[in-house]
């Protein structure tokens, strides 16, 4: 009796359908008209693979030649390496071999605290203060410092950098983040967390590994032409875009050329209005050069809200192509936002107002009814955390920490604020499958809760024709029903405002 027929009969269609049971669509994005998109695709950071998942697919891909050859796309289309010898030996490895390196899709650069100048420092710390630290070894640190030093000394990353993004000739994203593993995790909690004087404490160096990262990842992009169209930087440093004004202000015109989408959040507060406004001038050339820019988003931290007008950094640009816009953490005039909202009204899908505080003598009414009467495309908009800058301030002045919902309700996003770092357990992690998120896979708007998908219309989505619906609507008829009383701002009033702004009658509206 002859052997049932085994797996290696089945059709490359049908093992693709078996590993999207274990790693589902590795090509698969979040479209940047929906609200999930600024969350999800770029700021969340990658997550660690689970180790079934990378077991069962390099397993799959052992199998036989055809299977290792289907599999490729479901190790190799997200990259995620970080600087360190071992994770940019891995790089190498892989881009050196071009059926694998042809695949990848995203990049993700995790780049640690640079502790090239505070190793004795930090012996010395680990030593005096024993007791407090009795959890960490030394060595730890000191083998941290010798592996950045070989590679700042040899320009490997440099080296390493231009070699991937010349492999990579499917390359659409590029990411750039600060990792925290857990060695990093627990000296900084236990500095918090003892009684040692601040003077003898260490200062892990984000600013100068971020200048470099980003300084290294431009000039290896800009070296080999890579096709990329989107960058994300969700925990940039200010001081990073001055120095980059300054050392390499070539480069930012042609980069800037190639992108389609863009998102930075700059994480420090420390003398950020003024770095900010140095940079005007960088953020300029930038934004005209970036003329093809679809999705677009400029954040700063939520409790250090930016001081300047928001034309300071997009200075009356106006994108033809502009579908979704964010910002994060501002202080601002509602004809600032009329205003550069109005420029994009015949374009925008998505805008997401973050954080934002409005200044004495605006209020939210008056830019919720522009968004609601002139935005013709308009399909969702985030008010999460609105508010006025004086309740704001008083919020502060009152409380060690501001969170959403504080006056009633509590809110749908169950993702944190960008994170300040990416946490890895284990100081020597290493995976042998590229890291990715699962959350790019998924549909669910965990920014605005259960009526998401509904709002985030697809872009070939196919409009319905216009009929009147005012007289089944039980929002409020004009802005001045909103209960807007320009002092602060409920929890439960920004949802409703949320719905009322794109929930506008089809017959009716302007549009």
């Amino acid at each position: 009796m002859a052997d049932p027929p085994g797996p290696l009969i089945l059709s490359n269609e049908l093992l693709k359908d078996v590993l999207d049971f274990i790693d589902a669509d590795p090509d698969g994005t979040v479209n940047i008209d929906r609200r999930a998109y600024l969350s999800v695709e770029s700021f969340r950071p990658p997550s660690l693979p689970e180790p079934s998942r990378a077991h069962d697919i390099g397993n799959f891909r052992l199998v036989c030649r055809r299977f290792a050859e289907v599999g490729i796309p479901y190790q190799f289309t997200k990259i995620a390496t970080r600087f360190s010898r071992p994770g940019l030996e891995r790089l190498d490895k892989i881009c050196s071999q071009s059926h694998l390196a042809k695949h990848t899709r995203k990049f993700s650069y995790l780049v640690p605290y640079f502790y090239v100048d505070d190793r004795e420092q930090i012996e010395r710390l680990l030593e005096s203060e024993g007791r407090h630290f009795n959890l960490l070894d030394p060595s730890i640190f000191r083998r941290k410092a010798d592996d950045q030093r070989y590679i700042l000394q040899m320009k490997e990353d440099s080296r390493i950098l231009k070699k991937a993004m010349a492999a990579f000739v499917s390359l659409q994203h590029v990411q750039i983040l600060r990792l925290q593993d857990e060695g990093d995790r627990i000296l900084l909690d236990m500095m918090e967390a003892s009684a040692i004087p601040r003077a003898t404490m260490l200062d892990l160096k984000w600013t100068p590994a971020c200048i470099h990262a980003t300084s290294t990842v431009a000039q290896a992009l800009l070296h080999t032409r890579s096709p990329f169209s989107r960058f994300s930087g969700p925990m940039m440093n200010s001081q990073s875009a001055l120095v980059i004004k300054d050392r390499i202000p070539q480069m930012v015109p042609e980069l800037a050329s190639r992108l389609t989408c863009l998102e930075l959040h700059f994480d420090d507060g420390e003398a950020l209005n003024e770095r900010m406004q140095a940079a005007s001038q960088l953020f300029k050339t930038v934004f005209l050069a970036a003329r093809n820019l679809q999705a677009l988003h400029i954040g700063f931290p939520s409790r250090s809200p930016l001081n300047l007008r928001l034309e300071e950094i997009f200075h009356f640009v106006q994108w033809e192509k502009l579908r979704a816009f964010g910002i994060q953490a501002w202080r601002l005039e509602a004809d600032e936002i009329i205003q550069l909202a109005r420029r994009h009204r015949t374009t925008l899908r998505g805008l997401r107002l973050r954080d934002v505080q409005l200044r004495d003598g605006s209020m939210w009414k008056d830019v919720l009814a522009m968004l609601r009467h002139e935005m013709e495309r308009l399909d969702w908009v985030s008010l999460r955390r609105v508010d006025y800058s004086k309740h704001f301030d008083d919020l502060w002045a009152n409380s060690m920490e501001i969170v959403d919902g504080s006056l009633g309700g509590s809110d749908s996003d169950d993702e944190e604020d960008f994170p300040a770092h990416f946490s890895v357990p284990g100081s020597d992690y290493e995976s042998g499958d590229d890291i990715d998120s699962e959350d790019e896979h998924s549909l669910a708007d965990t920014d605005h809760g259960p009526d998401a998908n509904e709002i985030a219309l697809s872009p070939n989505t196919t409009a319905s024709l216009p009929f009147c619906t005012c007289s089944r609507s039980s929002d409020p008829a004009s802005a001045d029903d909103l209960g807007d009383n320009g002092m602060f701002v409920f929890y439960q009033q920004r949802k409703m405002w949320e719905q009322w702004v794109i929930g506008r009658c089809p017959e009716h509206s302007s549009n």
